[in-house]
């Protein structure tokens, strides 16, 4: 251990010096279009763009700009992280194969980044192999005791490299992001199930939730998707599932809750996410026990955050629906609440979703069949272009209620439903109380059953 370190050192020895400048060579990429990406989360954003030489070579500046994880990007599938913190970045790779090719010719940071990223994707690998022979190898032969040592030496020896790094660099901001990535040592002697209790308990043990800093960068995303995937189990149900998610939400927002910058960005992170994978219950959680800590009670001050947090405490199963009040065709407004129907299924649409285009044949099947109209559909239009709306309208022979503000997602209703994709759905009740929330049209065939709306 001590010579890997004394040979790392020797190739990274120097001091951070404060530069500009981030130069690569793209092997065999010569004349291209290369873009510069800031990274803030899991989300990215071009800042600058140059073309390469006929060598490969090119160069951006970065100016006033902030300390961080930043994307080098040539095509859709190519491209680099680098750290940025005020030094010169010189690298060279390849077009394809990144990982492998990566050479840093300048730079501290990344070259810390590359050596721990290269030294912690190896000792994953070994755990990973060596943890059922923990698990399942006879306890009695002399093998067990070679593995259990190794098992435990894997983590130590890692641990005492970052340590050793820390020592030296402590503000490298490469440093500071594997200190976060770092995860808690086990113990061979644990079971399974007392490996992930202490997974559970320990996981952000050694997280620094004061530097912000870090939000430039994916490591808070990737600790929360590392975390999540520690309670999520494929067999399970998705009720249990979303059982053991409220769980780790719950230990999650609570570590974070030092930080409010941190706890705010992991609480829009986690919305977002279990928004998009119809996780109800979380998401009705979430909204019940936690709120934006920069927010006001002031309604017209509240944060988007937090107005969105609102929304889905009124949108939750159970509740009653929200009213929606919306042009029909001829302009005419059409209320929600004045529809007497015994239920009604709200749906959200767009002409432009593949998805709602393929069910569209098959709602219209379920709802013309009705010998008796038990429900109504209330579609509800994100488009923009009347004439694609009224032309689908035309060509699919709907003769349930369309309705559209034709404003996309920036209209009223889907600002009131929180509506991000389509097709969204409510099946509500003569009173418009939600009853469902299918996602899928054969979850909405299974929910009409379920209410024998469907012969």
């Amino acid at each position: 251990m001590k010579s890997i370190l004394t040979l790392f050192l020797l190739m990274v020895s120097g001091l951070l010096q404060a530069q500009n400048t981030i130069e690569g060579t793209i092997l065999r990429y010569g004349d291209k279009k290369i873009f510069l990406m800031s990274i803030y989360g899991e989300k990215t954003k071009a800042i600058d763009s140059t073309t390469s030489d006929a060598n490969g070579n090119f160069r951006f500046i970065l100016n006033n700009r902030l300390p961080g994880m930043y994307r080098v990007q040539w095509i859709k599938e190519g491209s680099v992280d680098l750290v940025w913190n005020h030094e010169d970045v010189k690298f060279i790779t390849s077009p394809k194969n990144t990982e492998d090719s990566l050479q840093i010719i300048t730079s501290l940071e990344n070259k810390i980044n590359l050596a721990y990223s290269k030294l912690d994707r190896i000792n994953q690998s070994k755990l990973q192999l060596l943890i059922p022979v923990v698990d399942f190898y006879p306890v009695k032969d002399a093998f067990y005791a070679s593995v259990i040592r190794e098992f435990e030496f894997t983590q130590k020896s890692q641990q005492q490299f970052l340590d050793s790094l820390v020592k030296l660099y402590p503000n490298a901001f490469a440093v500071r992001v594997a200190k976060v990535y770092q995860t808690p040592f086990i113990p061979a002697g644990l079971n399974k199930d007392e490996r992930i209790t202490l997974l559970k308990q320990h996981y952000f043990d050694r997280v620094d939730f004061s530097d912000t800093a870090l939000l430039r960068s994916m490591v808070f995303v990737n600790k929360a998707i590392a975390y999540l995937s520690i309670y999520s189990n494929n067999r399970m149900p998705q009720k249990q599932l979303e059982a053991e998610f409220i769980k780790a939400v719950t230990l999650m927002l609570g570590a974070a809750s030092v930080n409010p910058v941190i706890y705010k960005f992991w609480l829009d992170y986690l919305v977002g996410g279990f928004d998009k994978y119809h996780f109800d219950e979380v998401i009705t959680y979430i909204a019940d026990n936690f709120q934006d800590p920069s927010s006001c009670e002031d309604q017209e001050r509240k944060s988007a955050l937090q107005k969105k947090l609102d929304t889905f405490k009124k949108i939750a199963i159970g509740k009653i629906a929200p009213d929606l009040v919306v042009p029909d065709v001829s302009g005419k407004p059409v209320s929600l609440k004045g529809i007497n129907s015994e239920y009604t299924l709200v749906l959200f649409y767009a002409t432009t979703c593949p998805h709602c285009v393929s069910m569209t044949p098959r709602l219209k099947e379920l709802y013309d069949k009705q010998q008796s109209k038990r429900f109504e559909v209330m579609s509800v239009s994100i488009d923009t272009s009347k004439n694609d709306w009224t032309t689908f309208i035309r060509d699919q022979k709907l003769k349930w209620i369309n309705v559209s503000d034709l404003k996309g997602f920036n209209g009223k209703s889907a600002d009131d439903y929180n509506i991000y994709a389509t097709p969204t759905m409510f099946l509500l009740d003569r009173e418009k109380k939600i009853l469902s929330k299918p996602i899928s049209l054969m979850e909405l065939e299974q929910s009409l059953r379920d209410h024998n709306l469907t012969n």
